[in-house]
């Protein structure tokens, strides 16, 4: 046959597979679909430099772009696949094979799948070994023609319903629905009102209050779990006196509380974005633990979301009376977004994210280090991880030209100190202090500016941030991994 004709049987082959597979996942649960599974498998398996290569260049965008790369090389692979059976199906059909048999693996692997969810990819294998065979013997026959390109069109039609209707089951949780039946969280102790002048937004910072809908997400998950507020249960257990198991209208029925909190991630390199603030509504996180009881000896607060995720938290850190560590129900006056954690997630201020910030939360263990690892500290990332000291300039932009006097303005941050000052100097000169925003609380970021009078030309300008311990940000470059990055921030712009 024509060598198109056998590239287009592999494809259509293989979206078949992956396409059946997704309709059978929607029954066994979204995250056993043969194209997830193998992703987020993918994801648990590439090389730490890797991942943080795939964060630093693509940001939020990166699992997109692993999906994409994961579409074109799999249709590379099905394109070879057809091309070698022009004259037998046998090539192919080991393919599909051996496709089904990676997805089989894949799922078996996933930990939040269950046991039935390798229907998904064994349904998949099957059917990709069928349609290829199928569409193989029709353009095989001499009066191949219309004939074979019916049995294209059909196939390309059915693949397409089928993966359609995989994503309409596979979403048919209500999740949107729990979210407005939840309705407002009003807090018992409201966190203090945003100062005046908490912020230089006017002049190029960020507002004090990230947005939802702009407030950074880096995770691990190719699929947003989706759990309805009446279907979440969190279990407390390990090295505990008595084994909690709580329901949200149990913590939907305390006194909530809301904070005001600055959240930043580890792969935040520097000057980079991956640092926002919001006002969490919650229980505080202490207060369960201690009606949970911890044992002597517990040192680590194990976390594990409903995909399988899991965290490590040093249990002094969430039992300090002045921290603030929260099991968040709400985030900027509304429930949680479904995105960034609904039912419910975990928010500890003055940790990076992969030891804090656990999101879905399902299940809270007490146990030690020593005994069990999270999913990072598995793969060599830091085990305690405090925020480290950090300034940014925003505005000017780098390689950006100004005019006249030159306004200087960013963000520090220095979670649970606080930020006592900045300081900029310009081509290696002296510091110069600059001036801070209104305070809101040591666990929150500041803003900072200051007006510079430069002569005509190319300038560089750093700064650095000293926090209210009197620890100032060093200077030396240390890349985010594993424990966060350092470094003074610096800009080169034109003065015209």
């Amino acid at each position: 046959m024509k060598r198109w004709t056998a590239a287009l049987i592999g494809i259509l082959g293989v979206a078949a597979a992956l396409a059946v597979g997704h309709l059978v996942a929607g029954l066994a649960g979204p995250a056993a679909s043969p194209f997830l599974a193998v992703g987020n498998t993918a994801i648990d398996f590439t090389p730490t430099p890797l991942k943080d290569f795939a964060v630093r260049t693509f940001g939020t965008y990166d699992k997109l772009v692993l999906l994409i790369g994961m579409a074109v090389v799999i249709a590379g692979v099905a394109v070879v696949a057809g091309l070698l059976s022009r004259d037998n199906p046998l090539p192919g059909t080991v393919l599909a094979a051996v496709l089904g048999v990676v997805g089989v693996a894949a799922v078996l692997y996933r930990p939040d799948v269950g046991r039935l969810g390798v229907l998904a990819p064994i349904a998949a294998g099957i059917a990709g070994v069928v349609v290829f065979r199928w569409l193989h013997r029709l353009a095989s026959r001499p009066e191949a023609g219309s004939r074979s390109r019916r049995g294209f069109l059909i196939a390309a039609g059915a693949s397409v319903l089928a993966g359609v209707g995989g994503q309409f089951i596979g979403t048919r949780t209500d999740v949107e629905g729990s979210r407005r039946a939840v309705g407002d969280l009003t807090p018992a102790k409201p966190a203090p009102a945003i100062p005046d002048g908490a912020d230089f937004a006017a002049d190029g910072t960020p507002g004090f209050i990230t947005p939802n809908r702009d407030f950074y997400r880096v995770d691990t998950a190719l699929s947003v779990p989706r759990v309805r507020a009446e279907d979440w249960v969190l279990r407390v257990h390990g090295m505990v006196d008595r084994e909690l198991n709580l329901r949200y209208d149990d913590l939907r029925g305390r006194d909530l509380v809301e904070r005001t909190i600055t959240m930043t991630c580890v792969s935040n390199e520097v000057g980079g974005p991956y640092v926002s603030t919001a006002n969490f509504v919650g229980v505080p996180l202490r207060d369960v633990l201690r009606e949970a009881g911890v044992r002597p000896g517990a040192d680590q607060l194990f976390s594990t979301s409903v995909d399988g995720w899991t965290a490590g938290t040093p249990v002094d850190v969430v039992m300090e009376e002045d921290r603030g560590a929260l099991i968040a129900l709400g985030m900027n006056g509304e429930p949680l977004p479904v995105e960034h954690g609904f039912p419910a997630r975990l928010v500890v201020p003055g940790l990076y994210g992969f030891v804090s910030a656990t999101k879905w939360v399902v299940d809270l263990e007490l146990t030690r280090f020593g005994d069990k690892q999270s999913y990072w500290l598995d793969r060599g990332w830091g085990e305690r991880a405090p925020i480290k000291t950090m300034s940014r300039i925003d505005s000017p932009k780098g390689l950006s030209k100004v005019w006249g006097r030159t306004r200087v303005v960013g963000v520090a941050w220095a979670q649970p100190s606080g930020v006592a000052k900045v300081e900029v100097r310009v081509d290696g000169g002296p510091w110069q202090a600059t001036r801070l925003s209104t305070a809101v609380n040591d666990s929150t970021w500041r803003m900072w500016r200051i007006e510079l009078d430069l002569p005509f030309g190319g300038h560089t300008v750093e700064s650095r941030a000293t926090d209210n311990s009197g620890y100032t940000q060093q200077q030396a470059r240390v890349d985010p991994i594993p424990d966060g990055a350092t470094g003074w921030h610096s800009i080169f712009f034109t003065v015209e």
